[in-house]
């Protein structure tokens, strides 16, 4: 089992796993990431409206819906869709990213499906090839960077809300060692992880984060353990780039503190939740169907951040320390208000080089083809 869980320039450039949400694979096996498409333009649009009552939408998901992470929160936003907009819809659960994604695509179509949201990275390439077969069926891609006249791309800057977490952690933290179970090596993680720890060493400065790979979008059970071994080595908060509640649950289990990840999930872990970097996809799926609805969809690339709603933090929990909202509200509002910029320079590297200098910040084409960890993480990236 496993998962996954962006503006013109960006989801082509997405080419991770976007970016997750997180973000999902059910082979416990890295995907690969093909090198972005050079275009930066999107194409196609449809003139003609059609009425919302005509609209049957289906989306597919890598894991089950009762997840509690990347499918549950994608699972809400559609639900948002309904509500909002009145339109039926239909879903997939546990769709692979193999061949087998394809044959669900072409399910949801005989199905009456008009719009169809594939939400996993590795889902991609599948979702590509039917869209081009049918011109009239209008597709989007979560997370990737492949889009067509019929095909949009879509993710939040979830970045923004690790960084937030990352402050969370920051305080928290008492041995100076933060653990973060992650899923696949691709970029999309990557910048998530040094978001992160740009926001924890923001306020502890000499604190470092831990990596441990899982391969694996979603695995409870592999997860847990992750989590525990890095307890094990010290770490007294866990954050995670993966789908389920387990490093959460270990965590309370052994008397740390975690960082959720895709929705709430505080009744989880009640003792040990700080917050979580939280998607909101009905965001998105709302303005994609509107548009539609309209007669003004354009095959677009979205990547957007907290002001649009389609990424936030969760509330602080009690288990935080004393101070920790009224940091974290000054460092949302101070990106809101673009006076903070997550990966502004200057930005070093675990060897110490700057990457990134000062007066200058990551675009989006490098954060996209992010390979490399900032200063205070230990861990490597697998190739």
């Amino acid at each position: 089992m496993n998962k996954r869980k962006l503006s013109v320039l960006i989801c082509l450039i997405l080419a991770v796993a976007m970016i997750s949400s997180a973000c999902a694979s059910p082979a416990n096996t890295t995907p690969s990431e093909p090198t972005p498409p050079q275009s930066t333009e999107p194409s196609g649009t449809n003139a003609k409206g059609i009425p919302a009552s005509d609209i049957k939408a289906g989306f597919l998901y890598v894991g089950p819906i009762g997840d509690e992470g990347y499918s549950y929160a994608h699972d809400q936003g559609r639900l948002a869709l309904e509500q909002t907009l009145g339109v039926k819809t239909v879903y997939l659960e546990n769709v692979p990213e193999n061949a087998d994604c394809e044959k669900a695509i072409r399910d949801l179509i005989d199905q009456g499906c008009n719009v169809i949201y594939a939400t996993s990275f590795g889902h991609m390439e599948w979702i590509a090839n039917v869209a081009k077969e049918f011109p009239d069926v209008y597709f989007g891609h979560a997370t990737g960077y492949m889009f067509g006249d019929n095909l949009s791309c879509y993710m939040g800057r979830i970045e923004e809300p690790r960084y937030l977490s990352g402050i969370a952690a920051g305080m928290k933290t008492k041995s100076g060692k933060i653990g973060y179970v992650a899923a696949m090596p691709i970029a999309e993680v990557v910048r998530g992880i040094n978001a992160f720890t740009l926001g924890v060493r923001s306020v502890n400065p000499d604190a470092t984060v831990q990596v441990l790979w899982t391969n694996s979008w979603y695995d409870p059970s592999m997860e847990k353990s992750a989590a525990i071994e890095l307890i094990n080595g010290g770490c007294d908060v866990i954050a995670q780039h993966c789908d389920s509640t387990g490093p959460q649950i270990a965590a309370q289990e052994n008397g740390v503190f975690a960082v959720g990840y895709n929705a709430p999930t505080y009744e989880a872990a009640p003792q040990a939740y700080l917050t979580a970097p939280l998607f909101h996809w009905g965001a998105y799926y709302i303005h994609d169907v509107q548009n539609i609805i309209d007669g003004t969809r354009t095959a677009e690339n979205y990547w957007e951040g907290m002001k649009s709603g389609i990424v936030d933090i969760d509330e602080i929990s009690q288990n935080c320390a004393e101070g920790t909202k009224e940091a974290v509200d000054k460092a949302k509002a101070d990106i809101e208000n673009g006076t903070l910029t997550v990966f502004a320079g200057p930005i070093k590297d675990q060897s110490g080089e700057v990457k990134i200098k000062e007066g200058e910040s990551m675009t989006d084409e490098q954060q996209a083809s992010c390979d490399w960890f900032v200063e205070g993480v230990i861990g490597s990236i697998p190739k």
